[in-house]
């Protein structure tokens, strides 16, 4: 499977004081989000900061883009993804994945110590 980006979102208490505590270790924002989120990127090296979105960190990988958030020419759509999942025997959690819709959508797993995997398409 081609998951596309690769990030960990961090499902944190204080937003600022994560970011404070991130950018001190050379991170920089790439993208502030207006409720209570932002990416921060430190080479090849991405992570989400997620104020109450999130009850713990995940895996998260992104179909369409690539390491620097900018979009690929070619990627598997999200809904395929789910398909091969589903058909390599995992059990598939939350999701918007749509058959009849395109564009952005998301599904979710649980690796078997319990970290929580997400699929998320943004475009």
């Amino acid at each position: 499977m081609e998951l596309g980006a690769f990030s960990v979102s961090l499902a944190v208490r204080d937003l600022a004081a994560s970011r404070a505590f991130y950018e001190a270790l050379g991170f920089t924002s790439t993208m502030d989000g207006d409720e209570g989120w932002l990416i921060m990127t430190n080479g090849p090296t991405v992570i989400g900061l997620f104020q109450g979105m999130f009850e713990r960190n995940m895996l998260t990988f992104n179909p369409g883009w690539d390491q620097a958030a900018q979009p690929v020419a070619s990627f598997t759509d999200v809904r395929e993804l789910r398909r091969q999942a589903e058909a390599a025997g995992l059990a598939v959690g939350d999701g918007n994945t749509s058959e009849s819709e395109s564009g952005p959508a998301y599904f979710t797993l649980t690796d078997p110590d319990g970290n929580p995997v997400l699929i998320d398409q943004h475009r």
